[in-house]
Order: C-alpha cells, then sequence, then structure tokens
C-alpha cells in the first residue's frame, strides 16, 4: 500500500499523485498495490478537494485528514510525504518531496515488496 500525504495547494504533491494516476491501472495488474491519498488541506479548503480530485480524475481513495491526527501520528511536517507500507501493515519505506520520476523508484520497492523481498533503505 502506499499512502501520500498532499494538498490542493502543493504543487509537487499535485504533479506526483498525476504521474501516479497515469500509470496506477499497470501498477495495479502488476502488484496489486492500493494508494491511498491523504490531503492535508485546512478546513477552508476541504470541500474544494473532491471537485479537484474528481477533475484530476484519480481513481485511487482518497481522505481528508481534518484534525490533522494521522499527518502528526505519522510526523508528517512537508507534503509530498509518500509512505510504503508492507502486507503486515509496517511502514518499510517514506519519502518527502517530489522530483520528476520520483514514481518509478517507488514502483521498483512496489514490485520488491510484490516479490516478497525486503526494502532495504539507502
Amino acid at each position: 500500500m502506499i499512502i501520500s500525504f498532499w494538498a490542493t495547494w502543493c504543487k509537487p504533491c499535485v504533479t506526483e499523485l498525476t504521474n501516479i494516476a497515469e500509470v496506477y491501472e499497470e501498477w495495479q495488474a502488476e502488484t496489486g498495490v492500493k494508494v491511498i491519498a491523504v490531503s492535508i488541506d485546512d478546513s477552508r479548503n476541504q470541500t474544494k478537494v473532491a471537485p479537484f480530485v474528481n477533475g484530476k480524475g484519480w481513481e485511487y481513495d482518497v481522505f481528508l485528514d481534518p484534525n490533522s491526527d494521522l499527518k502528526r501520528a505519522l510526523n508528517v511536517n512537508l507534503v509530498p510525504h509518500t509512505f510504503l507500507i508492507d502486507k503486515n501493515k509496517q511502514i518499510v519505506w517514506q519519502h518527502n518531496s517530489y522530483a520528476e520520476g520520483d514514481e518509478k523508484h517507488l514502483f521498483e520497492l512496489v514490485k520488491q515488496l510484490a516479490k516478497g523481498q525486503t526494502i532495504v533503505e539507502d
């Protein structure tokens, strides 16, 4: 499972999730991975999240974290912040920020997990 913390006002977040959306169907077919996007938009912007996501055509589950409870629990300070969770519900990798092409590295890690390999952080 991939959990991505993002916000509508965060351009790198939107770029990352859009790039993943373009290959998500293939990722799911190959590995069964599920992406969950958690919006950290504040209460003023929360009503914009659903129309924003629909406009982007993202096919993954999107949740709101209105009180920042999950954000705090996972020690997320900056977005985008992406977590990779294994079948035992353990965080095996996480990454702050986004550069074009980061999703390719993320998918390589997903494929390793799908094959039962252990992720080793460098």
